[in-house]
């Protein structure tokens, strides 16, 4: 495979209650990081974390930890099977409550979210067009 995989992370906001998916490339080049946590980019989440008391507490409140306790990794985080399988259930709520969709009929097919293959906690996943969802790679071994 000459393209690389890109890897999919979870940005979990736990004080505004967002939580969003993106590629290694979306955390580079889009504004992904503002729209989550509302700073232009990783250097001022740092900054967040180290100052923003609200912001402290609500990662503590919501992962169980103490104020030492928290990194970056806790709010910006490789995606596992569980999260991708809360992405599944939350694009299809979106398409259900769409007006677009209402108007089309009631099982139009999921849009693969990222790209065909992605690296995720487990490993590699691949996009299956039957189910709708990423399933494991096996190494056919």
């Amino acid at each position: 495979m000459e393209n690389t995989i890109e890897t999919v992370y979870c940005l979990e906001n736990p004080e505004k209650n967002i939580i969003k998916f993106a590629t290694g490339t979306q955390l580079r080049y889009e504004d992904i990081i503002k729209e989550v946590f509302g700073v232009a980019c990783i250097n001022d989440l740092h900054m967040m974390l180290q100052y923003n008391k609200s912001f402290q507490t609500s990662i503590c409140n919501t992962y169980g930890i103490s104020e030492k306790k928290i990194t970056l990794d806790k709010i910006i985080r490789v995606a596992s099977k569980t999260d991708m399988l809360r992405l599944r259930t939350q694009l299809i709520e979106e398409q259900k409550n769409s007006p677009d969709i209402m108007e089309l009929e009631t099982d139009t097919p999921l849009q693969r979210p990222f790209d065909s293959i992605i690296k995720l906690q487990e490993g590699l996943y691949q996009w299956d067009d039957a189910n709708f969802s990423y399933s494991a790679v096996t190494n056919g071994a």
